[in-house]
């Protein structure tokens, strides 16, 4: 043990609600422990971090933070770190805060802004705030300590300087969605590689290390929670929960310090080295640009990063529907290559007790905290995926809150409305049984009397729609999605019909995925094992008009996905054929996974400059 002065440190892990910085501001007070020397909140905790451009809307001065914090609430006196939007004089920043109790109100010490601001993948945040542009530590009365946000912590440059700068403590708010749920680790795959990140930045430069996460959902992006706290010799200390509310204590002893360089002198060597290596450091800064540079090499990327591979395959020409059974396609006579193979397979395969905990979270924070709703909708077809998300709604929202609607069409088949009857009685949800013969037959018989399978299964999917669209209103409960990763990309469904409703907890799951997950969940058998089908042509399966089976798309479409094409597909061993149904698919769908493409006049077109999230 170490011999120095020791403080608490509550993690406080709280679901903002969008946009609302007064009700959160409630939230933090709330939050606030009772015996606690210092409580750390994530990363834009007073407003949510995806508002896009709504960050000029609810960005504060640091005379607005304090004004907002009022007193400090009695017996509670504790520092604190805030994560928030700040208004600058330069602009908006996303900036951390760390405020003492000053009498009968608060004081700011000190404010970080976030340097690195990442813009790629589902980050655009260079695109709405300004970077910060000094990383420094400061003095309170625990001791001296430093900030960072979220990806300042995954650049070792931005710690170093702390740590020589004197601080001991390093403390740091996350807004990092979680992202990756396989059976390697018990945690999602953003939190195991924050948690390799931390132990190795704390041994490096022993220093204590508190991570808050943010919890909650924001548009469908689920933030995680567990929050860590890690000791000068890279040591777990304590760790929050996930997906939840909740205060993490942890007792910090500044002695451990001492104990910890002496045993890793990291820092001390980084310190002795840094003076000879600051010509090294200059050159490489005012270097023309390392020789793998695209100019220097001929990359196969553009200056942008963007892949420029010319191998493509033709368009086809739109399609909107699902069309008539094709022949499935032919083996040739030389031999095929195996893949996907077991490899292929465990890439793609998911902790199904992760993703339950994930998705009844997600449905339980987008119904009832955004939205306001009690109660859900649902069409139950009698499928593997309608089964799986009656379940998930039945475990956030309880049995009574879930109303599974079986919507039969003539042409249906007798096992798919046995089969919805078994998902709703295992979920233990209220049924209703509505028949949509009459009203496809009338619109059928009176202006379409030669329609075709294809388009009269259109219509009962879009018929279907309109009736849940309508009992959600008449039940005051909004509809669920059933869709899954799998037909999305592929295109696989009726446009306005069964993509419809406006929450979708298997959207981002391969219909494989969906599989494993029913298992877990106790989906019957005979739902489970049964061939998939839209169930809109008697007698037709997924299989029959895909041309290829979900075990082998579901692999292709994720290597598409990572930036493959199908040239390196073939080199990978993927069968072309496949490789190209697929692709076809994937390509020339893309049209069906946006709102309607507006022609855009001004410089103010909504989802393009006026940008605003979904939940804000």
């Amino acid at each position: 043990m170490g011999t120095g002065p020791t403080l608490q440190v509550a993690l406080c892990q709280v679901k903002p609600k969008k946009g609302d910085v007064s009700a959160n501001v409630a939230l933090v007070r709330e939050a606030l422990p009772p015996d606690a020397d210092l409580a750390v909140f994530p990363e834009t905790v007073l407003s949510g971090y995806f508002v896009e451009g709504a960050a000029r809307e609810v960005a504060l001065t640091g005379g607005d933070l304090v004004k907002s914090l009022g007193r400090p609430p009695d017996g509670r006196g504790c520092d604190l770190v805030l994560g928030f939007y700040e208004k600058g004089r330069r602009g908006i920043y996303n900036s951390s805060a760390y405020l003492a109790p000053a009498g009968d109100r608060y004081e700011i010490v000190h404010v970080h802004r976030k340097v690195f601001l990442p813009t790629y993948g589902l980050f655009e945040e260079r695109r709405f705030v300004e970077p910060g542009r000094e990383v420094r530590a400061f003095d309170t009365r625990f001791g001296r300590m430093g900030m960072l946000i979220c990806e300042d912590l995954w650049h070792s440059l931005t710690p170093s300087i702390l740590a020589l700068d004197g601080a001991e403590l390093i403390l740091s708010g996350c807004a990092s969605p979680a992202r990756g749920y396989s059976r390697s680790s018990p945690l999602p795959a953003n939190l195991a590689e924050w948690d390799r990140i931390a132990a190795r930045t704390a041994t490096e430069h022993g220093i204590f290390l508190l991570l808050a996460h943010l919890s909650g959902s924001e548009g469908g992006k689920l933030f995680a929670g567990g929050s860590t706290a890690w000791g000068p010799d890279g040591a777990l200390l304590a760790r929050g929960p996930l997906f939840a509310d909740g205060r993490t204590i942890v007792t910090v002893d500044i002695g451990e310090i001492l104990r910890a360089r002496q045993e890793s002198p990291f820092l001390a060597d980084l310190s002795t080295a840094l003076p000879r290596l600051r010509a090294s450091l200059d050159r490489a800064w005012s270097g023309d640009g390392p020789p793998w540079s695209p100019a220097g090499q001929g990359s196969d990327r553009d200056p942008d990063g963007r892949r420029t591979s010319d191998a493509r395959l033709a368009a086809p020409s739109r399609k909107a529907e699902t069309g008539p059974a094709r022949p499935r396609p032919t083996s040739p006579a030389a031999p095929q290559p195996t893949r996907p193979d077991a490899a292929d397979r465990e890439t793609i395969d998911i902790d199904p007790k992760l993703v339950e905990l994930a998705l009844v979270e997600f449905i339980r924070d987008e119904v009832t905290r955004r939205r306001g709703f009690e109660r859900v909708v649902i069409g139950v077809s009698g499928g593997v995926d309608s089964a799986v998300s009656l379940l998930l709604a039945c475990k956030a929202l309880g049995p009574a809150n879930v109303h599974g609607f079986r919507l039969p069409y003539a042409t249906s088949s007798a096992d798919s409305l046995a089969h919805a009857k078994i998902a709703i009685a295992a979920a233990g949800a209220r049924e209703h049984t509505v028949s949509i013969t009459a009203a496809v037959d009338a619109y059928v018989s009176e202006h379409e009397p030669d329609v075709t399978p294809t388009r009269r299964g259109n219509l009962a999917a879009r018929m279907r729609s309109a009736i849940l669209f309508d009992q959600s209103a008449k039940l005051d409960a909004l509809p669920l999605g059933t869709g899954n990763k799998s037909e999305r990309l592929l295109g696989y469904y009726t446009w306005h019909g069964d993509d419809s409703p406006p929450i979708n907890p298997l959207g981002d799951l391969f219909k494989t995925q969906v599989w494993t997950l029913a298992r877990h969940l106790g989906v019957p058998a005979e739902i489970v094992d049964k061939p998939a089908s839209a169930d809109l042509i008697r007698g037709v399966h997924d299989e029959d008009e895909l041309g290829i089976s979900y075990h082998r798309a579901d692999p292709i479409l994720h290597h598409l996905l990572k930036g493959h094409d199908p040239a390196s597909l073939a080199r990978l061993g993927f069968c072309g054929t496949e490789v190209a149904i697929v692709w076809k698919r994937l390509s020339s769908t893309h049209w069906k996974r946006r709102l309607p493409t507006v022609a855009l006049l001004s410089d103010t077109a909504i989802g393009e400059s006026y940008l605003r999230p979904v939940d804000y």
